[in-house]
């Protein structure tokens, strides 16, 4: 899994010329695209959503769009058209901003629950349907997506459907003082981002998605995974707890972890770590949770405070010999 490692690291390092003492949110970024799933960056203004996500566009070499969401946008704005050919006397598909490889959704919020809608499709069968054609994505496909979590004049919530569809959900937060410092030094004369160059390939970035598949899981990290997984459904605190499509995030979430550090198998560490930005976004809280002022990042630190974490010789996570992951 060094190839793994050598991959995520250039993209890493490219990013933090940028990006500035955040490094574990870049980390979980670059995790999102090595399990080919989608990325929403919720934060307060200001702190580099949507330069993560531009950022990270960069540094592969996909193309790229940008969709800036506002309350007046229609579905074809995303999705495409067809437009009558007077010459021809056809249809002709004039795609829309979505048809490309990486696509920054900024402020996703902003948009109706209409024109949301029109990014399930995309984002779950890497495929849009306009006037009953279907017209298939190009691949790599992956959606960053924006949004200010304490804004809500003028905002649509996105619905519970279309927040499972996003891998992760990962925060920036404010930077720390020396990091803020050099945020300002770096940025007198000119933005560094001006001067961020491609770092990998398109057909690098899909073959190290195909080896993050190969990374071993244990039955007993298995178990593990499925065990926080079934809490959610059961803590008292919450009223609908994480699917199944939640296990498997954490899943390959966790291969995606470990080959970027250089491991061919799982550790429960890799879980623990993960546990938090990949199932917090798929619960939903009771009426009393609300009343003791708890959100679901706390819930998921008290169930991982709660599961017993397989234990034993550190070797009894590694495959045995000639043993293959197969998903």
């Amino acid at each position: 899994m060094s190839d793994v490692q050598s991959f995520a690291e250039r993209i890493i390092k490219n990013i933090e010329q940028v990006i500035v003492g955040k490094r574990q949110t870049v980390e979980l970024a670059v995790i999102s695209l090595l399990c080919q799933g989608h990325l929403l960056i919720e934060d307060v203004p200001g702190v580099g959503k949507t330069m993560l996500a531009r950022s990270l566009a960069r540094s592969l070499g996909c193309t790229f769009s940008r969709i800036q969401f506002t309350p007046d946008m229609l579905p074809s704005d995303v999705t495409g058209v067809s437009i009558f050919n007077q010459v021809t006397r056809e249809f002709e598909f004039r795609p829309g901003p979505i048809m490309a490889q990486i696509v920054l959704a900024d402020e996703i919020n902003r948009a109706t629950p209409k024109t949301q809608a029109a990014l399930l499709e995309a984002m779950e069968e890497s495929q849009v349907t306009v006037d009953g054609v279907t017209h298939i994505l190009p691949r790599p496909f992956m959606v960053l997506a924006t949004q200010n979590p304490i804004e809500y004049e003028g905002t649509f919530p996105l619905p519970e459907a279309q927040v499972d569809r996003f891998l992760l959900r990962i925060r920036l937060g404010y930077p720390m003082r020396d990091d803020e410092i050099s945020v300002l030094e770096r940025q007198q004369y000119r933005h560094p981002f001006t001067e961020l160059k491609q770092v990998v390939e398109v057909d690098e970035l899909m073959q190290m998605q195909e080896a993050v598949k190969e990374v071993y899981v244990s039955p007993a990290v298995k178990r593990y995974i499925v065990d926080l997984t079934h809490q959610t459904r059961e803590h008292p605190e919450v009223y609908l707890g994480a699917s199944p499509r939640g296990s498997l995030a954490l899943y390959r979430t966790g291969q995606a972890r470990a080959a970027m550090h250089g491991r061919d198998y799982v550790l429960p560490d890799d879980i623990k770590a993960l546990a938090v930005p990949t199932l917090a976004h798929r619960v939903i809280l009771g009426p009393g949770a609300r009343l003791r002022d708890l959100d679901a990042r706390q819930v998921v630190d008290e169930i991982l405070n709660s599961v017993p974490v397989p234990g034993g010789d550190p070797a009894a996570y590694e495959p045995a010999q000639g043993v293959k992951e197969e998903v």
